[in-house]
Parts: structure tokens; C-alpha cells; sequence
């Protein structure tokens, strides 16, 4: 378990809080994942937790211990919190075997030499290198490299893991591999994990949970679909994901569980929120893969409007088009077999449903 109370950090020369007063847990079990932007504070987290900083103010608990406390003047040395940690750059020793990398944090130790083969070999077949210990380590294929940096941080027998972006510097196939074997041993282990990244795909891929930061502060918690399908403000709408956000104007009630209001492509009604009627400054959020494009005509219903497509890109999986309604632009992912051209006459279509309201 990660817990984390009131954290302040400031870097020397600064007048700004690097990390502004954060809370944090993370249950045993469950992988956490810092998300936001470069210099958001969430490096600055991990460093904290791992003893690499100290934090100006605040509480960490590792477990049932506090490794550090302000107000109880607890500070414990970084190789005393039990902490297994995977960094962006993989740190390996370029003269050393696999094996020797591997083991590296135990013989700073006191472990005789069989029970550190043991738990090398262990370290090495949870991350599938199990045939590969005597391989030099210039030898290793970026992937293989990951695995390595994965098994020193496991070999030790951490209480806790923190990822530090530890895929950044692998091509796209490869991070999506390598993203669900970390998932699948922090499973396995049933360790607390923390996950720093500026990915939004790899943050909802891995996480039992998400938490946005910008500018030091927790903008947003929750689980990846709740984050995605419901995110608390524009930021977090527009960092997670793509969303069309239109603002709202002349908004009123309805009697059927929906309100009408109107934005920048027209009319449109949406699930009611009273809040929406008290607000100057209410927005709707749009994802990309709820705006359909349909042949054109019948445009005059709820939530239909008359446009003419911009451009489409193919994009493999689906086509990403944007939308002229009247001057306004409007963008949707539409099927890969929907064959969109530029200057195709279309109705777009947005069920209300699927339509979020955002509150300034």
C-alpha cells in the first residue's frame, strides 16, 4: 500500500510548488497511474515516494510504515523503503551479463550466493528471461532491456513498484506488449504499483485507476472508463482522449429527462443537469466515436444537423473526419468501412445520451 498526505515539494530556486499539497493511496493490488503532462508534478511524485526527494511537507506511508513525515521528522533512506523502481532510461550495466544486472541490487547485501541465484532465476522467468542470464547486455533488444530493468527492480522483493515512463523509449508494438506483461506480473505479485506516464492510451490500458494532474494539483480521480466517459473539467476532457466541447447558450428544461439549449453547430438537447441552467459557462462534451455521419437528409430532428465533410484521413482502424456545419467544425471517428470522402454532403448525428455536461 502507497499512501501519500499533503505532499509539498519546491526545487530550490523556485518560487512554485513542483507538487502542490497531494493526496494519494493505492491499495494493494491495484495498479495506479500518475497521468498529465510534462512538468505536472508527477515525477516529482514518484521521487518523493522513493526517497530521491524530499518533500518540503507531508505524509508517505509504504505499508504499514511511514517512510516520511514533516510534522514526526521521519525521513528513511531510499534503500531502506523496500521499493522496486523501473526507470525511463533502463540504467543497464553495459559490461555485465543479464544475470549480473539482475542481481546488482543483492550484493550490496548480505545474501549468500544460492538464495541469490535463486532469486535472480525467479526475477528473470516472471519476466520470460529465464533462458537468457549469461547474454551480454549489449545484446538485448530494447524489449529485452525493459525486462531486465523490470526483474532487478522485482528481485529484491519490493513491497511497492513505481514505473517512471518506462515505455517511452520503445516503438508502438512493442509498448503495447510490454505494457500488459508489466500489468500482468504487478497482478501476479498483488503489489501496490504506481505508474507515471504522459501516454492517455497506456494509462487506460494498465490502471485500476487514474489520476490527472496538471501544475502540481490532482485534477481528477477515478477509474479509466469513469475518466474518459465522465471527466470533471475541460482539461481533463481534452488530455484524455479527443472530444468535440461546445459551449452552451439559452438553456432550458424539458419534461422528458432532457434539456435543450444551444451551442456552436445549432440546436441540441441533452440529459438534464440542473446546474446547466444556473451556469454562464456550461459546455458539452462530445467523444469522437459518438458523432455519426449519415447520408444526407432528415436533418430537421433532434440532435441532427445538414453538413459537408472537410477531409477524411484513413487511419487504419477507422476514419477521422472533420465536419463543416454552418461554418462550424465538428470532428468524428467513423467506421473504416464507412468509405468518407472531402466534400461529401452528410447529416451528422449525435444521440443526446452521449452528450456530458461540463460545468465552468
Amino acid at each position: 500500500m502507497i499512501k501519500l498526505e499533503g505532499i509539498v515539494k519546491t526545487y530550490p530556486g523556485s518560487t512554485e510548488p513542483a507538487v502542490k499539497g497531494i493526496d494519494v493511496e493505492v491499495p494493494d493490488g491495484e495498479l495506479v497511474t500518475l497521468l498529465g503532462p510534462s512538468g505536472c508534478g508527477k515525477t516529482t511524485t514518484l521521487r518523493c515516494i522513493a526517497g530521491l526527494e524530499t518533500p518540503d511537507r507531508g505524509r508517505i506511508q509504504i505499508g504499514d510504515r511511514t517512510v516520511f513525515s514533516s510534522d514526526e521528522r521521519i525521513k528513511v533512506r531510499t534503500n531502506q523503503r523496500n521499493v522496486g523502481m523501473v526507470f525511463q532510461s533502463y540504467a543497464i550495466w553495459p559490461h555485465m551479463t543479464v544475470f549480473e544486472n539482475v542481481a546488482y541490487p543483492l550484493t550490496v547485501g548480505r545474501i549468500d550466493k544460492t538464495e541469490l541465484r535463486e532469486r535472480v532465476h525467479n526475477a528473470l522467468t516472471l519476466v520470460g528471461l529465464g533462458d537468457l542470464p549469461d547474454r551480454p547486455a549489449p545484446n538485448l533488444s530494447g524489449g529485452q532491456q525493459q525486462r531486465v530493468a523490470l526483474a532487478r527492480a522485482l528481485v529484491s522483493e519490493p513491497e511497492i513498484l513505481l514505473f517512471d515512463e518506462p515505455l517511452s523509449n520503445l516503438d508502438a508494438q512493442l509498448r503495447e506488449s510490454m505494457r500488459q506483461e508489466i500489468r500482468e506480473v504487478q497482478q501476479r505479485l498483488g503489489i501496490a504499483a504506481l505508474y507515471v506516464t504522459h501516454d492517455q492510451t497506456e494509462a487506460l490500458a494498465i490502471s485500476d485507476k487514474v489520476i490527472v494532474m496538471s501544475d502540481g494539483e490532482i485534477l481528477d480521480i477515478g477509474s479509466p472508463q469513469r475518466i474518459y466517459e465522465e471527466p470533471s473539467s475541460h482539461f481533463v476532457a481534452q488530455f484524455i482522449g479527443l472530444a468535440n466541447i461546445f459551449d452552451l447558450s439559452d438553456v432550458t428544461s424539458g419534461v422528458d429527462g432532457l434539456m435543450s439549449g444551444r451551442c456552436d453547430i445549432g440546436a441540441i438537447r441533452f440529459p438534464e443537469d440542473p446546474g446547466a441552467l444556473e451556469s454562464d459557462e456550461a459546455s458539452l462534451v462530445v467523444r469522437l466515436e459518438d458523432v455519426a455521419l449519415e447520408p444526407a437528409g432528415g436533418a430537421d430532428d433532434d440532435n441532427r444537423w445538414a453538413g459537408q465533410i472537410i477531409s477524411a484521413l484513413f487511419l487504419g482502424t477507422l476514419w477521422d473526419c472533420f465536419v463543416d456545419i454552418d461554418g462550424a467544425r465538428v470532428r468524428a471517428h467513423v467506421p473504416r468501412t464507412a468509405q468518407p470522402k472531402a466534400g461529401d454532403a452528410v447529416t451528422v448525428s449525435i444521440r443526446p445520451e452521449h452528450c456530458l455536461t461540463l460545468l465552468h
